[in-house]
């Protein structure tokens, strides 16, 4: 985990009350039983006979902080004890032998709470984030089992929300998510099912558009463009996209952003062929 960012740390906080700096001897004994603690609980979840208990005071850590939720009075401390909670749940979805108990158990629900906040404070955006990411660990594996999971919870939802108002790094790996669901035929299906879901993610998705064109993430406007691609693989969405596909695609507004980008480049070239727009000249050039 030494990748990881200092809210991340094993180094911060995982259980009990902030340690006083007026007392530096207690502070450091109180530091170091707080890591063993975290250190034990890695050693519990590589034990089968063992993990259920660690997934237990796993939890009991994650449904602490549901108070201080709404009102919103998360305090940085809090917000790093849940966070390190869930970098360690992160491993369980990652993993092989594990990925699926960790579905039936329905853990990734003890997150959607976290996803259903509003307060952009950074304790609060540390705490999305990370909660992301450890969906995120779930959808990397390309498995119909978990995106058919998903999309029995409130996951698309919760996803569009933190689409629409959380931090550039939130909104990236958000979208992230709905791409890898939508790449699943299951998840695909899903969305195009009815108008309603379809306009949801499309409305989202516009909205995004329009605000990159004010600030431009080639890295968030990538996962963008590629939902869109694959939701043309639909020929009921294709042929709404024909009407709702954001003009700002059509031109040469992201021109720049992309010219360093050739897959990306490649993906809404395709996007334009299918949905039959007409394609500027800088794309017919290849000068985008």
């Amino acid at each position: 985990m030494a990748n990881l960012p200092q809210s991340l740390s094993m180094n911060a906080p995982f259980g009990g009350p902030p340690s006083s700096a007026a007392n530096p001897a207690g502070a450091q004994v109180n530091k170091e039983r707080k890591l063993a603690s975290a250190e034990n609980l890695v050693l519990e979840l590589s034990n089968p006979e063992l993990r259920e208990n660690a997934l237990l005071e796993l939890s009991k850590e994650i449904v602490s902080i549901y108070p201080v939720l709404s009102p919103p009075n998360l305090t940085p401390a809090q917000s790093n004890r849940v966070c390190n909670a869930l970098a360690l749940l992160q491993c369980v979805a990652s993993h092989s032998e594990t990925r699926m108990l960790f579905l039936n158990a329905h853990i990734p629900l003890y997150l959607y709470p976290f996803l259903n906040t509003n307060s952009k404070s950074r304790p609060f955006e540390y705490l999305r984030l990370t909660s992301l990411g450890v969906i995120g660990a779930l959808v990397k594996v390309d498995d119909t089992e978990v995106i058919s999971f998903l999309l029995s919870t409130e996951i698309i939802p919760l996803c569009l929300r933190t689409m629409e108002m959380g931090s550039e790094l939130s909104k990236t790996v958000a979208t992230f998510i709905v791409q890898k669901i939508l790449l699943d035929d299951v998840g695909l299906d899903y969305i195009c099912t009815t108008a309603e879901r379809f306009f949801a993610v499309g409305r989202v998705l516009g909205n995004m558009v329009a605000a990159l064109a004010e600030q431009q993430s080639t890295r968030l406007l990538k996962h963008i463009i590629r939902c869109y691609l694959r939701l043309s693989d639909n020929p009921r969405a294709c042929d709404a996209l024909r009407n709702c596909l954001p003009d700002m695609l059509k031109d040469t507004t992201f021109s720049s952003c992309l010219r360093e980008d050739p897959t990306t480049r490649r993906w809404l070239q395709q996007l334009l062929h299918n949905v039959g727009g007409n394609r500027v000249a800088a794309f017919q050039a290849g000068r985008i």
